[in-house]
């Protein structure tokens, strides 16, 4: 058994127990002949980012019931308990929730998903107490470099899969050179961990689309959850931006989009990060939210199965509508990914009570998932995998609307389902 581990977090959750709070059990307890493993989760379930945790009911379920008969390790059962906690979109709390799943739960394994603000606390909670770690839904870079991550290096306990900022301007600017728009781009970048990486000079977005002969006007930073982008719209405005980018929270958009109709600023082109990631949102914002512009992570058209199930992509999302009511979203795919991973490991794993082992066989990962290969072997750095990236337009569909893949040069394997738009 893992005596020193145990022995470590008995003594520092005594320490901590009035940080931990009600989790949400989607396994039930073993008996004590059978043994468990316990897998924390965490995810903004509630918060300015909850759009990133719609699907997580969804897929926590759908797991519980692939995991009630066990998994097999070494000739042996194992019993998966899934403690699922939400991070309420604060890094703050998600590095609580993350501690108290290690320190008084005592995880075997996390998992973490969605932005900087989950994704890195969550990890560095996770190599600060020596607990195998397995995150996704955020761009490399920040969770790397955002660690203070040193390539020649890397980090022994946590690893992640998801696609890099080079990936997703490659996206943008293959949208983009196709449509015929002034090279004249406004960028929106806020004071948080995406928006300073998305930002930064060397390893952002301003160096390469540079290159590309785009001229970006960047108004600074603002304090997220602002009520007022005056500044940055009248900067756009005087450099006559044609294209706007950037990396925003939905509120944060929204804000932005109306005070540009009032403002009377029209660009031709609008391709947001985050925020345009969702149905709701865009339903929310009516005839305004047609026509703008995202990266795709995951679609139903995306051409990958489960290795849990052998779902496609399409019956994945189908799946979700048709249990929830409601249309598809990207990180549905993602989210049932990581616990692909997770069983991945779990069958794989030397000594399951070894926390040593289970961070080997996580870097040994070579497995095809319903977003694509993961296999960390493969970099960019180590601790890090990648998955495919395109871009897409939501556009109308019937009495709906529906996100398109309009450019797919980073990632041709994957199929276009429409063709771009110019808003106005």
């Amino acid at each position: 058994m893992k005596i020193s581990q145990t022995n470590r977090r008995g003594f520092l959750a005594a320490s901590t127990a009035f940080l931990t709070t009600p989790a949400i059990l989607r396994a039930s307890r073993a008996y004590a002949a059978t043994p468990t493993l316990k897998i924390g989760h965490v995810s903004p379930r509630t918060g300015p980012l909850a759009g990133f945790a719609e699907a997580d009911d969804y897929i926590l379920d759908q797991i519980a019931a692939r995991f009630g008969a066990g998994i097999d390790n070494n000739g042996k059962t194992w019993t998966v308990e899934i403690i699922s906690k939400d991070s309420q979109s604060n890094p703050n709390r998600a590095a609580e929730v993350a501690s108290e799943l290690i320190l008084s739960d005592e995880v075997d394994i996390i998992v973490a998903a969605s932005t900087p603000d989950t994704v890195n606390p969550v990890s560095d909670q996770a190599e600060l107490n020596e607990v195998p770690c397995i995150t996704t839904d955020c761009p490399w870079q920040p969770y790397f470099f955002g660690r203070s991550g040193d390539p020649a290096t890397g980090f022994d306990y946590t690893y992640h899969f998801f696609w890099g900022l080079e990936d997703v301007i490659g996206a943008f600017l293959s949208m983009w050179d196709a449509s015929g728009v002034a090279k004249t781009v406004g960028g929106l970048f806020p004071n948080d961990a995406d928006g300073n990486a998305w930002g930064h000079p060397e390893l952002g977005l301003p160096k390469p689309l540079a290159a590309a002969g785009y001229t970006l006007t960047d108004a600074g930073r603002y304090q997220p959850l602002s009520d007022d982008f005056s500044n940055q719209i009248g900067a756009f405005k005087s450099a006559g931006c044609e294209i706007v980018t950037g990396n925003m929270i939905p509120p944060d958009f929204g804000t932005f989009w109306s005070q540009s109709a009032q403002q009377g600023f029209a660009p031709r082109i609008v391709t947001i990060g985050k925020a345009l990631l969702f149905p709701s949102v865009i339903a929310g914002l009516g005839e305004r939210g047609i026509g703008l512009s995202s990266e795709v992570w995951w679609s139903p058209a995306h051409p990958f199965a489960s290795s849990l199930t052998g779902a496609s992509a399409a019956d994945l999302a189908g799946g979700y509508s048709a249990v929830t009511g409601r249309p598809w979203t990207q990180p549905i795919g993602f989210k049932h990914a990581l616990f692909e991973v997770v069983a991945d490991v779990i069958s794989r794993s030397a000594d399951l009570q070894d926390p040593a082992a289970n961070v080997a066989a996580i870097a040994e990962t070579d497995i095809n998932t319903i977003v694509g290969p993961v296999n960390w072997a493969k970099g960019p750095v180590k601790n890090v995998t990648k998955t495919p990236l395109v871009a897409g337009q939501w556009q109308q569909q019937g009495d709906g609307i529906d996100l398109k893949i309009v450019a797919n040069a980073t990632a041709p394997q994957i199929p276009l389902t429409g063709d771009l738009m110019l808003l106005g």
